[in-house]
């Protein structure tokens, strides 16, 4: 059995965001073909939840150091005394790095699950190099650069977005595969990445619900969902939008509407603005998500910015539940509007198709069926690893041709 290092950001456990659940999963369906080792900083506190993790993992060995670079000012400046971008600096350690090094001879495949971790791949290693794009994450500090707001703010994340995007293109360049969504395969492709070596990968809900019963609109409320990471910039400001500019029109066809929002660390902003209202609540982290889906009657994802496929949107979609959402929300997604979401330009589209949803049963069903229909069919964890695992027996086959053409074969590869 070849060897796996996998190296990413942060613990990916509790699976409580789309990049985590992602990563778990992708662990899981590496663990059943090759013998992966973990390599991860611990943030926050991953630190609390390693023992847990470590008793469901399913790699052969972890290797964790303690990393605490918040986001900052000096931080910002650090990363820049450096040469490198912010999360990247934030994510680095170079005792972990020296670890990666003393590792990676022995490794047949190293595993760059996003960008922030590519300063660990030693510059002299000769085996298989995987760099799994989560996101473009240029695109969400481009966007978040051109919303209103704090012009210094703004400047900061636009050369924020350059770094990241140079950082991107860099590892990609270097890698010999590369998964990514298909809206960002175009990113890399316009940047003069050889397409033959991506393949399209997404970040996908948990279509385990496909199995659970339909959701029925009788038994539903006047009540909308959303779910989300509640200290996470984008999360933060498409709700505070979404309350400021829509929920006030809401209130006016329906007083008694309601609105949970389930998330834990909400941001004080959020706190704020929903104190004035007392039919919204901050659920906070709610273990079983199926306490919420059960009686609301409509799914809201108001995103401004981001990038990539946002699991809160293919969750809904999985369960049966209408969604209303932006086109960031659903990028990636290969929807028709109002069949399998509704996507809303602006404050006025979101709260009608919103209103609509609310009282139109008919359409409340067709977009449940549709939704669910559409997930099973193109949007399931086995299919989408079914697919990866090829790309990656393909690549092993490429580099070993490649490595024999040149005269360079090494060790690791000859038993590819």
């Amino acid at each position: 059995m070849k060897k796996l290092l996998f190296i990413t950001p942060e613990l990916p456990y509790p699976p409580q965001s789309g990049g985590k659940v992602k990563s778990l999963k992708l662990l899981e369906a590496l663990a059943e073909r090759y013998e992966v080792t973990l390599v991860s900083p611990l943030k926050l506190d991953d630190a609390d939840h390693r023992p847990a993790f470590e008793k469901q993992s399913p790699c052969v060995d972890h290797i964790h150091r303690r990393v605490n670079v918040p986001r900052s000012g000096k931080s910002l400046l650090g990363s820049y005394l450096r040469g490198k971008p912010l999360n990247v600096h934030r994510s680095y350690d170079a005792a972990l790095a020296q670890q990666v090094r003393r590792l990676a001879p022995s490794q047949d495949v190293i595993f760059l699950d996003h960008y922030e971790v590519s300063a660990y791949l030693p510059d002299n290693y000769q085996g298989m190099v995987v760099y799994h794009a989560h996101n473009a994450y240029h695109q969400i500090w481009d966007r978040y650069a051109r919303l209103p707001g704090n012009p210094a703010f703004r400047v900061a994340a636009l050369a924020e977005s350059r770094r990241v995007r140079r950082a991107e293109e860099k590892i990609a360049d270097r890698a010999d595969l590369v998964f990514a969504s298909p809206n960002d395969t175009e990113t890399l492709v316009e940047s003069g990445i050889n397409p033959n070596k991506i393949s399209h990968t997404y970040h996908l809900g948990d279509d385990s619900q496909l199995a659970l019963p339909q959701l029925e609109f009788s038994q539903t409320r006047k009540k909308l969902m959303y779910v989300g990471l509640l200290g996470w910039e984008a999360n933060v400001v498409g709700l505070l939008w979404f309350i400021e500019s829509v929920w006030p029109r809401l209130l006016q066809e329906h007083p008694d509407l309601e609105f949970d929002v389930v998330g834990k660390n909400p941001d004080q902003r959020l706190i704020d603005a929903v104190a004035i209202y007392p039919n919204i609540r901050l659920r906070g982290f709610v273990e079983d998500l199926q306490e919420v889906y059960k009686d609301s009657r409509v799914s809201i994802a108001p995103l401004l910015f981001g990038s990539g496929m946002k699991v809160k949107v293919l969750d809904a979609m999985a369960r049966g539940l209408p969604t209303v959402t932006t086109p960031v929300g659903a990028e990636g997604v290969d929807y028709i509007n109002n069949r399998h979401l509704s996507v809303a330009k602006n404050a006025d589209d979101m709260a009608l198709a919103t209103l609509q949803l609310l009282v139109d049963e008919t359409l409340w069903n067709r977009m449940r069926d549709a939704s669910r229909r559409l997930i099973s069919d193109r949007y399931t964890w086995r299919q989408l690893f079914s697919s990866m695992h090829d790309a990656l027996d393909n690549a092993f086959l490429e580099k070993h041709a490649k490595d024999l053409r040149s005269g360079s074969s090494p060790e690791i590869l000859q038993h590819a």
